[in-house]
């Protein structure tokens, strides 16, 4: 029980995997038997997500802000991907923008090598603030998209309480908002994200007002379900040591407005363990990724 509370879990076989982005019009297919990031897709020869040349400006009273400008990254399927960077670079303005949420000024953005100009049902978005509706129970707040679809209640209670039961919060069903920690809310977020089964997990610094333990707990609780879904995220962090944990890979945004200054693989091995937060390597890594932020 102790080293599964210190490790993220590594039960979950990753083999012959389909990724769907668009039934019946194409799909991914990786064949995925080791968690080393060295046998992970390669971003730049199977990547998912796309985008071109990126810039955000917006218009207000005071005139102009220019909060992105010319932006490009690509994601790999399975890739873990975390963006860093300091305060009011642009960080969630570019997640909203890759999420479809907001157009962008200028530049375009791909999904499957489609121009997305929308949201899509491929992409789920965790928020900094949960978000759930007060009024319903926790499984209820995950049931609400498949409600929206239409769904049958029944198939969308079975498939709430699988996911439910992937996050921790088997039982808790019935429970209330207002009766739940930050970490469990987070957890509801994450479940109902995932109800609709979306190719690609966007989180916006999801664990940003929870204390230091439960982040660390959350980042363990998170990797796992990232291991048994296996969803591509795109994750926004102030933090470092959570981008050097979670990530395969980290890039570095300027000041706003917000660029893409660094990449920096993360070639620590999986399954990650907390104990690697305390290795030589770990610090080498989070002091490159500390020096590149201005």
């Amino acid at each position: 029980m102790k080293e599964q509370l210190l490790c993220e879990t590594s039960n979950v076989k990753r083999e012959n995997v389909t990724v769907q982005l668009y039934p019946s019009r194409f799909t991914h297919r990786v064949s995925h038997p080791t968690f080393h990031p060295a046998n992970r897709s390669n971003s730049k020869a199977n990547p998912v997500l796309v985008a071109n040349e990126i810039t955000m400006t917006y218009l207000g009273q005071q005139g102009s802000l220019e909060a992105l400008e010319g932006v490009s990254l690509q994601v790999g399927v399975g890739e873990f991907l975390c963006i860093v960077g300091p305060s009011g670079c642009g960080k969630s303005t570019l997640l909203r923008v890759l999420g479809g949420l907001v157009r962008p000024t200028s530049g375009k953005v791909y999904l499957g090598g489609e121009l997305l100009t929308a949201p899509r049902r491929q992409i789920g978005f965790v928020f900094q603030k949960a978000n759930l509706m007060p009024w319903r129970t926790v499984l209820r707040n995950v049931t609400l998209p498949l409600e929206i679809k239409g769904l049958k209640a029944e198939e969308a209670v079975r498939q709430a309480r699988e996911l439910l039961k992937l996050v921790g919060l088997e039982g808790f069903e019935d429970a209330y908002p207002n009766e739940l920690s930050g970490g469990m809310e987070q957890r509801v977020a994450i479940a109902r994200a995932l109800i609709h089964d979306p190719a690609i997990l966007l989180l916006d610094e999801p664990f940003g007002a929870l204390d230091a333990l439960t982040r660390e707990h959350m980042n363990l609780e998170l990797l796992r379900i990232w291991r048994a879904k296996w969803k591509t995220v795109v994750m926004v962090t102030h933090s470092i040591q959570e981008a050097v944990f979670l990530a395969d890979r980290i890039l570095v945004m300027s000041s706003r407005p917000g660029r893409i200054e660094a990449s920096f693989p993360v070639p620590l091995p999986r399954p990650r363990c907390l104990e690697m937060l305390y290795s030589d390597e770990f610090g080498a890594l989070s002091k490159r990724v500390r020096q590149a932020i201005h």
